[in-house]
């Protein structure tokens, strides 16, 4: 037996069992893998997509009514209705078709009913007087006494009702007197305050008592309110008389009808205060339509006599649900929550159930700008939680996916210099024994956990780079300028220094030198950024988007140097041979060949970029804004999804726009992938065609 002779025992049957069971495994694994996307992404749409569905209208059996008198005031207390004729009988009514209570009647017969904001309270006008009532499980009680409380000046006109506070009540009357504001609690004498003006045509109270809004002919007044004194806050002149006056959930957006629709305004604060602004009219608004209010949500329907039913939000431009009901409605009001709707035409009533969880949620809304309430203009707001219970939720996209593509973008370009670089170097210039210990060095600074590397830049980069930030500005120039020069002089150091691998041991201490110089005098010479620049926030895009950068420069440097050294030696040798320097060949020849997987590496590591969340998060404030610079903060998608899933309530409109936001994340990570793979095999097949003709 020859001594180069190696025995090699095998079975040709078992190992292409082998191979066959392995190709097997790795394309079901493979095919799980896709399903398993697949599943993914069909889960998230499944998520996302009620909240793209249209409001419904469920209409349920009428009921009969015993009272045969019209109504004065209807309304909905849990799964009772209660009403109020215009004979004094008061009355609750089970929804569900079960008999009624015993009327309890009022005497003497209420001439006028209005109600306070949530509904709760009701005023009574009976016979020029004021009372109180209020329907309360099941049953009715005069939180003030049954005694009415007279006004000075003769029988009220009109009047307003608001609940101002626990037990405390503020109400708005005309009669002969005049406009006259009182302020009513429970063991407490009233406070009245008589207003200047002397006629009104309507009133209307804030929910909260603190404005009283005043029409007059074409007219507005807005007061401003308290337990002293009544204060004229502006006066708006209208182009037509206004037919109603309404006040959506909150207080803060008024709606006007008059002779051309229903248009929807809100104070802005200016150089003399808040005044009142037009902000839109609703299309398809009708001029004569009864305006319904729901208490919670910015949401009203309008019913017009021949029975036309439509639903509006605030923030959408028409009507967002319309139906044809049977004609003879003379009441209407919503339930607390906005699903049902409770009609009273002669003799009965209808209840109609109505899905419309999310009115104020459209793929409008996601994108375009949105005038919100007391906001000088419209804009891109992302705002979804506040203490206040009448709150408007701000889901804009535009922020994140601004703040998104403005870090992966400024990290690449930040990485992509340094990264392809150090590529180059390392794979053409540099010894083959020094390579052997770089290379896995810096491979390792990508084991570095990214919320590490978040922690370092919100914590000691920011401060620091706000106290450096003219050198840190400076940085790339003066880096750029130390390598020309040194390329320039390299020619004169001693041949032994200039062999490949040498120069590095004197470039990196000068490189270090020249960094420390450029970081560090500005920081004697100069002040805190903070206090010569304006709007200089110290968690901003500029420290995100050096810290991402050097967690991008070891993926894209791995893949790059890889590529530049997958290029068959044969061509560098080739091009060396016909007279050309190290640097043409590698320009002009062994780029070309590795370009496709020099931009598979700079794609790879955008989506990493726009993917990345505790940096993001940590090192960039944490603001969603869409028009901020390099030195303010930002937001991105994927923090925000971090930051903000943990307190949206499951099956909410904020927890399901989490879920779109992940579900755009993902699509748009996709398309960047595939098109990043279609120029890359398009690169491949032509530099491959080229080596072949070669």
């Amino acid at each position: 037996m020859s001594l180069n002779h190696i025995p090699v025992n095998f079975s040709d049957r078992r190992r292409r069992a082998i191979d066959r069971y392995t190709r097997r495994l790795v394309t079901c694994c493979g095919i799980a893998i896709l399903l398993l996307m697949l599943l993914l992404f069909f889960w998230l749409i499944w998520v996302v997509l009620p909240l793209f569905a249209g409001p419904a209208l469920h209409a349920q059996a009428t009921q009969q009514l015993w009272d045969r008198e019209p109504a004065l005031a209807v309304g909905i207390q849990g799964e009772q209705g209660w009403r109020i004729g215009r004979d004094g009988a008061a009355r609750m009514i089970p929804l569900d078709g079960q008999p009624a209570e015993p009327a309890w009647i009022l005497r003497p017969a209420p001439q006028q009913v209005v109600s306070s904001a949530d509904r709760r309270t009701l005023l009574l006008n009976v016979q020029g007087a004021l009372t109180l009532l209020q329907p309360v499980e099941g049953a009715w009680r005069y939180p003030l006494g049954e005694a009415p409380l007279p006004l000075p000046g003769g029988a009220v006109k009109i009047m307003a009702l608001a609940a101002s506070g626990e037990n405390r009540w503020r109400v708005a009357a005309l009669n002969a007197a005049g406009v006259s504001v009182m302020t009513l609690a429970a063991q407490q004498a009233p406070h009245l305050i008589h207003l200047p003006q002397k006629q009104a045509d309507r009133l209307l109270l804030s929910p909260q008592g603190d404005l009283l809004y005043t029409s007059e002919g074409n007219r507005l007044r807005v007061w401003q309110l308290n337990d002293e004194r009544a204060t004229l806050r502006e006066t708006v002149e209208l182009a037509q008389p206004p037919r109603t006056l309404h006040l959506l959930a909150g207080g803060q957006s008024l709606l006007i009808q008059d002779g051309r629709g229903i248009t929807q305004w809100f104070s802005i604060a200016g150089a003399q205060g808040p005044r009142l602004h037009q902000i839109r009219t609703f299309h398809q608004s009708s001029p004569t339509a009864a305006i319904i209010t729901e208490t919670q949500r910015r949401v009203f329907a309008t019913l017009e006599a021949d029975g036309t039913l439509k639903l509006f939000a605030s923030k959408q431009p028409g009507p967002i649900l319309q139906r044809q009901l049977a004609p003879g409605i003379e009441l209407a009001t919503f339930s607390p929550r906005g699903d049902a709707l409770l009609l009273e035409r002669a003799g009965n009533w209808q209840l109609l159930r109505i899905s419309n969880p999310w009115p104020d949620v459209s793929w409008r809304s996601f994108w375009q700008k949105i005038w919100y309430e007391n906001y000088p203009a419209p804009g891109w707001v992302w705002q979804s939680t506040n203490a206040a219970d009448s709150y408007q939720a701000k889901f804009s996209f535009m922020p994140m996916v601004t703040g998104t593509l403005k870090a992966a973008a400024l990290s690449l370009l930040f990485a992509t210099p340094l990264a392809l670089a150090a590529a180059m170097y390392t794979a053409w210039f540099m010894s083959p024994g020094l390579r052997r210990w770089v290379k896995p060095a810096i491979e390792m600074m990508g084991a570095l956990p990214s919320v590490v590397i978040g922690l370092i830049a919100g914590l000691w980069l920011a401060p620091h780079i706000s106290q450096a930030l003219p050198g840190v500005l400076l940085l790339p120039l003066t880096l750029a300028a130390t390598l020309l020069i040194c390329g320039a002089l390299s020619h004169h150091l001693p041949p032994r220094w200039r062999q490949p691998g040498r120069e590095v041991m004197l470039l990196i201490p000068l490189l270090l030198i020249v960094t420390l110089a450029t970081l560090l005098i500005p920081v004697w010479l100069m002040r805190d950024a903070a206090e010569w620049l304006p709007h200089y926030e110290q968690r901003n895009l500029l420290v995100a988007g050096l810290a991402m950068g050097f967690a991008l420069v070891p993926l894209i440097f791995t893949l790059s140097e890889d590529a530049l050294f997958s290029v068959p030696a044969s061509l560098g040798q080739g091009s060396l041979a016909l007279g050309a320097t190290p640097w043409q060949t590698l320009t002009r020849v062994v780029l070309p060949g590795a370009s496709a997987g020099i931009f598979a590496s700079l794609m790879i590591g955008f989506g990493r970029a726009v993917g990345e969340t505790m940096i993001v998060l940590m090192a960039t404030g944490n603001t969603p804004q869409s028009d901020g610079g390099l030195f303010s903060g930002l937001r991105a998608l994927s923090a925000n999804i971090a930051i903000e899933m943990p307190e949206a309530a499951a099956g909410s409109a904020h927890y399901r726009i989490l879920f779109l936001s992940a579900l755009l994340l993902l699509v748009f990570t996709l398309i960047i992938n595939t098109l990043a793979e279609l120029i890359r095999q398009r690169l491949r097949q032509r530099y491959s065609q080229h080596e072949g003709q070669a």
